[in-house]
């Protein structure tokens, strides 16, 4: 068999992706995890009863800005790794400063909080259920997001699938940010992340299943 009549072959029945497709999926699975997990939040947990006041705090702003940024980076790595052959490229530095300046603010309050202090500003009161909370928040970004990659043509499945579960997880957590009432830096940094990197492993687990073309 010729070159040009084995590349004939491979290419039969595939049709071109139409200029936009990216765009327009995932302006559709966008909205959809970022309204289903603050839907899911408000029915579930509930908005916490201070929000008012509390957002009136530098603090509360700086815990949102966490998983905004995450979420930020996951997005520009998702849609880079929907592409054949892309890599993550711009999305590591949104995805690995907010995780590094959160841990240095961690050792901070560590380190700096009465002995007694360190361990409730690392483990709150709610250390035991955050990370599953935010897991359950994330589904149906979860979802939306693996629809949106699986109608594009990903060629790292696995890279793809952990993206599309930390795009799901970081914005989920954006949610959770108007529940939880936990404001230290050190139970962000460990509960917030292990919240975050649970849809991520489910995702790198399923992308070869679910984002196979």
């Amino acid at each position: 068999m010729r070159t040009d009549d084995l590349v004939g072959l491979l290419s039969t029945g595939i049709t071109p992706l139409r200029r936009g497709t990216a765009a327009r999926r995932f302006g559709i699975s966008l909205p959809i995890a970022t309204l289903g997990a603050t839907a899911l939040m408000a029915m579930v947990f509930g908005v916490r009863p201070d929000l008012a006041a509390v957002a009136k705090t530098p603090i509360f702003w700086e815990k949102l800005a966490f998983p905004l940024c995450l979420a930020i980076g996951a997005l520009i790595a998702t849609v880079r790794l929907a592409r054949p052959g892309a890599k993550v490229g711009a999305g590591w530095p949104f995805m690995t400063t907010p995780v590094l300046v959160v841990w240095i603010a961690a050792v901070v309050t560590v380190v700096t909080a009465a002995p007694e202090d360190r361990l409730p500003a690392l483990l709150g009161h709610s250390w035991r259920s955050c990370p599953f909370n935010i897991l359950l928040l994330a589904v149906p970004g979860f979802i939306a997001v693996f629809w949106a990659v699986k109608g594009l043509a990903p060629t790292s499945p696995r890279l793809a699938g952990a993206a599309c579960g930390l795009l799901a997880s970081s914005i989920a957590t954006v949610a959770y940010c108007f529940h939880c009432p936990e404001m230290s830096p050190a139970f962000w940094s460990v509960w917030y992340v292990a919240g975050m990197l649970l849809p991520a492993a489910f995702g790198a687990v399923l992308g070869p299943k679910l984002l196979r073309w």
